[in-house]
Parts: C-alpha cells; structure tokens; sequence
C-alpha cells in the first residue's frame, strides 16, 4: 500500500512560508500532479514527501505509518529528478543497481530486478553502454529504471522531462503514464507545465504561494475552477477574465455586459466573470451556444492562425486598447478560438456572444467561485479547499 497523507503540513524558512498548512490525500495506486507556477511551492511538498526537507510544523505519513522525520531511506520511496545524475563512468547496468547494490541485495536478485526494469522501460540490450552512447530519451529511461528496481510503495518525480526536447517530452509523458498504470504505484509529479499536468494525472493539486488551490480531476479543475487563479491558470490558451459588477439580471463589465439568471445577494455586486476562449462565438458563424448571451460588437486586433484553429484578439467595440493590461487580465482585450475556414480580416467589426452555460462568475474580493454557467441552478458548489479556508477565516 501506498497511499499518501499530508496533515497540516507546513513549511518556513525563517519569514518565508514556503508551504502553509499543506492537507492532501493520495490514494494507493493513484497519479497525482502538483501543478503550480515557479516558486509555488510544489518542490517543497515533494521534498517533504520524501524526506529531502523535513517540516517546520504538520505530519506526512506513508502507507498509514508517520514518517514526518524518518530519512529518506527508511520511507521506502524513489525519486526522478529533472536533471538525471548518472554515473558517467559506470553503464547502464551498473547505473540501474548502483542502489541495490549498496543495500547488499544478493546477486541473482539484484540481476533479476534490473533485467525486469530494464525490459519495463524498453532497455533491453543497452544495458552495457555507457550514458554518453545513450539519448536524452534513453537516459530519463535508465533514470526511471534506476527507481523501478528498489519496488517502493512510492515514486516521486520533479520535473523529470524538463530537459527534454518539445517531441520527445510528448513521448516519454505517455511512457510513464503506460509505466505508471502497469506497475500500479502511486505516483506523485511535479511539473509546472499544466498541459503536462491535464494529460498525465488522475488528479491534480494546484498550488499558488504554498496554498492548496484545488485537488480534483483535470477536467474538473478546468471546468470548474474552485477560484480565479484556477481559472486563469489550467487552460492554454487561458481564461478570458473581467472585473464588473452585477445588478439585477446584467453583469456589467463596462464594455459590454452578459445577461443571468443567478440568484446573487448583495455580497456579490463585485465580481470577476471568466469565459474561455472556446466558448465565445461569431454570430455570423454557422456553430453557435444552446444559451447564447446578448450580442455585442468588437474589433479584430491580431489574427493567429495555429493549424487547427484560429486565436482571434479582440477589442470590444467602444473601448481603448490599453497598453498596460494584460490579454484577458482585466483589460479589454477578449481572445477566441475560432474554425481556420472562418473568413475575418483585421480590423473588422464583428458580433459575438458567450455561451452562457460555460461563463464563469467569482467573487471580486475573495476570488472564490460564485457560479459556473449563469443560467439557472449552476451555482458553484464550494470545494473542499475553499470550505476550509472558510473555516479558517481566509
């Protein structure tokens, strides 16, 4: 068994909180990536995990049994790092049971695991070069092989396709996951790729300044952000994001404004709605939403296509560009995804609409979700992250 837990779990480093009260649970057998933007936070988690940095505070146990200040030797994990650290002068087999053989594991056993790992991970008769006559794909292999032999109860890996070239990152992220699901160990990923993070996981947990954000399926996390960081970050490209204020059945966003069906209180006047990029139609488009919103005119800035669709950016008819905002950050500027065979020049004044069933509501002070789709009964059910900071008082 292998099932992961985190209670409290905290970190400091003199002022600097590097994880602040970290609670998760990683099922047996489960994968599971830490997601966040560099500096985040999610190195640290791993490295507690692994018994790298021990706490400042909490308790992390593995398998049932608290190991909060047990050695790394003594959790019965493995780790991949990003930068892979084998012995240049010893060859792959040597490589693979350099652990092994430290813990004194006879010889025919030692053999007959770093000929099963060698064949799990498809480095059958390459065991006797060395890493140089080997490629980057190779060595992440021998890297990963090295893990597989000591048979923990949990891997852990930092960023291990980093260095890796954008074809053959693609392709080792489908080997590990095929590695992964055959070997059934629980796996915990550090990346701060979200692509990588959507693909991979069964879940995901998103951390921004060393909080939890959210712990859910990737589709989850996408569809229903917990919060506006969430939203802003999973999702490339990203969420579409304007502060405004609601009034009866109108969220005002000062350069246009959607129409709702939400039961808001007073507490929400302020608020920050999201749209992604693939859920704002032309209206001269043959494709349009089941629960269209009010349409309203905006100018074609930049067109990009990217093979299979078009990134239009677009500025709301009336409002200026403004040189400082950032592309749906506030700003005017409004970025969709449309079909290649649409046919729209620059500069054009078109028509669009959101899809009411897909625009997102969240509090403008707190940030939290308010409501997903602003049609009748999509109120955003509060997540188990946002209830707790709750009752914490955040």
């Amino acid at each position: 068994m292998g099932h992961v837990t985190l209670t409290d779990t905290t970190k400091r480093y003199e002022e600097v909180v590097a994880v602040d009260e970290m609670n998760l649970q990683i099922e047996d057998g489960e994968f599971l990536c830490l997601v966040g933007p560099s500096g985040c936070g999610k190195s640290t988690t791993l490295e507690m995990i692994s018994g790298l940095t021990l706490p400042t505070s909490g308790t992390v146990e593995i398998a049932g049994e608290d190991v909060t200040n047990e050695p790394p030797k003594d959790r019965n994990i493995s780790m991949v790092f990003q930068n892979i650290a084998l012995f240049p002068h010893m060859d792959v087999r040597d490589n693979i049971s350099f652990g092994l053989r430290l813990r004194d594991f006879e010889d025919e056993e030692i053999e007959r695991r770093v000929q099963q790992a060698a064949k799990t991970v498809q480095l059958e008769g390459m065991l006797d070069r060395t890493p140089s006559e080997l490629s980057g794909g190779q060595q992440q292999r021998v890297g990963i092989a090295r893990a597989i032999v000591r048979e923990p109860a949990v891997f852990l890996m930092d960023e291990p396709l980093a260095n890796l070239d954008a074809k053959l990152r693609v392709h080792m992220r489908t080997e590990i996951q095929r590695l992964q699901k055959e070997l059934d160990i629980t796996t915990i990923y550090v990346t701060h790729d979200q692509e990588e993070a959507m693909t991979m996981a069964d879940r995901i947990a998103i951390i921004n300044q060393g909080n939890l954000q959210q712990c859910a399926p990737p589709l989850e996390c996408y569809d229903r952000p917990a919060n506006r960081f969430v939203a802003s970050f999973i999702g490339s490209p990203s969420m579409n994001l304007y502060d405004g204020s609601a009034s009866g059945d109108v969220l005002d966003l000062t350069h246009f404004q959607v129409d709702h069906a939400l039961d808001l209180d007073a507490d929400h006047n302020d608020v920050t709605v999201g749209i992604r990029p693939e859920d704002v139609y032309l209206v001269s488009s043959e494709d349009e939403p089941a629960t269209p919103s009010t349409a309203f005119e905006a100018v074609v800035d930049v067109l990009e296509p990217v093979g299979d669709q078009t990134y239009a950016y677009l500025t709301p008819q009336g409002a200026q560009s403004d040189s400082d905002s950032v592309m749906g950050e506030g700003g005017p500027e409004l970025l969709v995804s449309i079909d290649p065979d649409t046919t729209i020049e620059e500069e054009a004044t078109i028509e669009i609409v959101f899809d009411r069933e897909k625009t997102h509501v969240f509090d403008g002070e707190t940030g939290d979700a308010i409501a997903h789709g602003v049609i009748d009964e999509t109120v955003a059910e509060p997540t188990a992250v946002s209830a707790e900071n709750e009752a914490r008082g955040d």
